[in-house]
């Protein structure tokens, strides 16, 4: 996942959660990438119903310090990496499943829960963007907080992630390893785009609706010129018929 921020309002009365979101192959990569560098989430908490999960329940997929220099197929081949599925458990009400206890129910049941939980978390949040629509993602956050960026998003479609060339067999597997991810992913894609139809749709009504307001305002002073041109006339003509008559 990119980007998971909690907004306040300026008088500090609502709160917003907004996310983005990002392609789960490209995101997967870019992990795996970051922690082949050295970066762990020995940080992270993982705090859930109160409490952390055990070594049992979340094992470590290394025993050193870090797991910097592993390889793709390493970094694939834990059954016990975070980075698998991140997006959906991050958004998901992990509770609902005993938090890391697998043994609370079935894998295809969990997995439901979870994915029917992140959709419904992602649906309600006030925002999400998506990595790979900057620019939309930008128009859609300015119109719904009513806020203007100083400058435009940038696209970067060079990242660390794209760098890594991949063969067309690890592209699924990666995509297997992610696969609630992924149909969060394509559920997260059709919902940005239709709100951001909507919001253009919008945005066009509020332009013509105002074009027939300006209109409307142009034949109303057009008018307002024309009687008094016609009262000025009138006065005119009985003014010299007036003068006639002396």
């Amino acid at each position: 996942m990119g980007i998971t921020a909690l907004l306040s309002s300026p008088r500090g009365r609502n709160f917003y959660y907004i996310t983005i979101l990002r392609d789960p192959v490209s995101r997967y990569l870019s992990e795996w990438r970051h922690v082949q560098r050295g970066a762990t989430w020995k940080a992270s908490l993982h705090v859930c119903d109160g409490r952390s999960p055990t070594t049992e329940e979340l094992p470590s997929c290394y025993t050193g310090d870090d797991w910097s220099g592993c390889s793709l197929q390493e970094f694939m081949d834990c059954p016990y990496n975070l980075a698998n599925n991140r997006q959906v458990r991050m958004l998901s009400d992990l509770s609902l499943v005993g938090c890391y206890n697998l043994s609370v129910m079935p894998e295809e049941q969990r997995n439901k829960v979870l994915l029917d939980s992140a959709k419904e978390n992602l649906k309600r949040m006030a925002f999400f963007g998506l990595t790979e629509f900057q620019r939309k993602t930008q128009y859609l956050f300015e119109k719904t907080f009513n806020m203007n960026f100083i400058s435009p998003f940038t696209q970067y479609n060079s990242t660390r992630a794209s760098s890594v060339e991949i063969d067309e067999q690890t592209q699924r597997r990666i995509e297997a390893l992610n696969f609630l991810d992924m149909e969060l992913y394509d559920y997260a894609k059709d919902l940005f785009l239709q709100r951001y139809q909507y919001m253009r749709q919008k945005e066009h009504q509020e332009a013509r609706r105002k074009r027939q307001e300006q209109r409307k305002i142009l034949r109303a002073k057009q008018a307002l010129l024309r009687e008094q041109g016609e009262n000025n006339s009138s006065t005119d003509y009985i003014g010299n018929v007036e003068r006639w008559r002396r």
